[in-house]
């Protein structure tokens, strides 16, 4: 029976400590975890850890260890501090999908267009070096047919009839691969 009131006695006096911590540092604790974070709810959040971590150590609420509002105030920035390290070390949260979102089809798929990178490497691939080079030339680095002649060290129309044939290689290299480089080759 004894040991009942004891345990009633140090809530009581637990209650009475974080209820007069509250009244003396809670405003000032708010308007500084506003301040840091810019989120009230969140803020809110905070006062109580602190005042829970106050309850959890009350030997560094003695005026003889230092100011109690500079230690409460230290110790909510630490957790601030903590809170914002762990969001940028987790990955951003993905909104769940609701079954109405779930029945909407995909707008892109990046798979198709990684296959299509894969065709289109297998078959340039296939071409002769000059042909592939005259595609590279013209289609990956931009130049015009007399700017790749230069380059490339043949005459223009050299250039154009090797891009032509090259072009029908590829297109021939399609034919029998349905549903890939949709439209990407005429």
């Amino acid at each position: 029976m004894a040991g009942t009131r004891s345990s009633a006695r140090q809530g009581a006096a637990d209650e009475a400590l974080i209820r007069t911590l509250y009244e003396e540092h809670g405003g000032a604790l708010l308007a500084y975890a506003i301040r840091l974070t810019g989120d009230r709810a969140a803020a809110e959040d905070l006062v109580q850890e602190t005042l829970i971590r106050a309850w959890r150590n009350p030997e560094a609420l003695t005026e003889t260890r230092g100011s109690v509002r500079g230690w409460l105030l230290t110790v909510e920035r630490n957790l601030i501090t903590d809170r914002f390290r762990a969001r940028a070390a987790r990955p951003a949260e993905v909104a769940e999908v609701s079954e109405a979102m779930a029945t909407v089809p995909v707008q892109h798929d990046h798979a198709d267009t990684v296959v299509d990178s894969l065709v289109m490497m297998e078959a340039l691939e296939q071409l002769s070096p000059d042909h592939r080079a005259v595609l590279d030339s013209i289609y990956f680095q931009g130049r015009s047919v007399a700017e790749a002649a230069e380059q490339l060290g043949v005459p223009a129309g050299t250039v154009k009839s090797r891009a032509h044939y090259a072009l029908r290689a590829l297109k021939q290299s399609y034919a029998g691969r349905p549903g890939t480089l949709k439209g990407a080759v005429a």
